[in-house]
C-alpha cells in the first residue's frame, strides 16, 4: 500500500537472475531470430539455434533440420511475426528460458495460417553465444466472449 493509503497497481516482477546486458541480448536475439524468420533465410534462421534444436508444438516434436528444410523448400513461409507482449527473460546461470506472445502469419503448403501464439524459447550460453535448444509454441486462449 502506499503511504496515503491507496493501493498501488502492481507492476512486472522483476527479472531475477538476469543482468541488464544478458535481458537485453535475449530481447535483442529474440527480434533478430524473428526477422530472420520473416526473411525466410534458413541460414539466417540456423545461426540462432544449437545443433540439438527442436520445437514442439500442436502437431508435436520437429528437429533443426527438418525444420530448415521446409523453409529451404519453400513449403514454410513467414510474412509476419510481432512480439504483442514484452519477452519475459529468465537466466539461471548459463540457461535462460524467454516467454513471449507472439502473433504471426505464415504460410504452409500453400495455404496462409494467421496464429496467435505463446512461445518459450530455451537458450544455452556456449562459447560466450546463446543458442536455442528449444522451442515450445502454445496457442493462445482467444479473448473472452470470442
Amino acid at each position: 500500500m502506499a503511504q496515503s493509503g491507496e493501493e498501488q497497481a502492481p507492476g512486472p516482477p522483476p527479472d531475477r537472475g538476469a543482468s541488464d546486458a544478458d535481458h537485453a541480448r535475449l530481447t535483442a536475439i529474440v527480434d533478430d531470430w524473428a526477422a530472420a524468420i520473416v526473411a525466410n533465410d534458413a541460414a539466417r534462421i540456423a545461426g540462432f539455434m544449437a545443433d540439438e534444436w527442436v520445437i514442439v508444438s500442436e502437431s508435436g516434436i520437429t528437429d533443426r533440420e527438418t525444420f530448415l528444410d521446409y523453409v529451404r523448400s519453400g513449403d514454410l513461409t513467414h510474412s509476419a511475426m510481432e512480439a504483442i507482449t514484452p519477452p519475459r527473460v529468465r537466466v539461471h546461470g548459463d540457461t535462460a528460458l524467454v516467454t513471449v506472445r507472439i502473433t504471426n502469419t505464415a504460410h504452409y503448403g500453400g495455404q496462409r495460417f494467421d496464429a496467435d501464439e505463446w512461445t518459450t524459447d530455451v537458450f544455452v550460453r556456449r562459447d560466450g553465444h546463446w543458442r536455442c535448444v528449444l522451442s515450445h509454441i502454445t496457442p493462445a486462449a482467444p479473448p473472452a466472449g470470442s
